[in-house]
């Protein structure tokens, strides 16, 4: 059974950073490419940044580029989040997913980690 627990989110002034985790199990985690997607209120999810499976090929989001880095430890088996340079628009619950942009699945269990960006 694929589970993905996320964790790290909180209340940030504006300017601040954040680092989320997601720890998976379920699966073969060093062979896939993994996903970080986020739903603000009342709007659909958005696509915010993905990697291989080794890590060495990151791809983001235009609204989150040169402010978000996505990273992975195989050996933990865990995907990472840092968010620097907070903005009140990146106020969403962040989900991590198994796959790559165009393939990813959500835990359907996953709770997610509410970000809050507020002054």
């Amino acid at each position: 059974e694929v589970q993905l627990v996320e964790s790290g989110g909180g209340l940030v002034r504006p300017g601040g950073s954040l680092r989320l985790s997601c720890v998976a199990s379920g699966f073969s985690f060093n062979t896939t490419a993994m996903t970080w997607v986020r739903q603000a209120p009342g709007k659909g999810l958005e696509w915010v940044s993905s990697l291989n499976s080794g890590g060495g090929f990151t791809f983001y989001a235009d609204s989150v580029k040169d402010r978000f880095t996505i990273s992975r430890d195989n050996a933990k088996r865990t995907l990472y989040l840092q968010m620097n340079s907070l903005k009140p628009e990146d106020t969403a619950v962040y989900y991590c997913a198994k796959g790559s942009r165009s393939t990813y699945t959500r835990d359907p269990g996953g709770q997610g980690t509410q970000v809050t960006v507020s002054s």
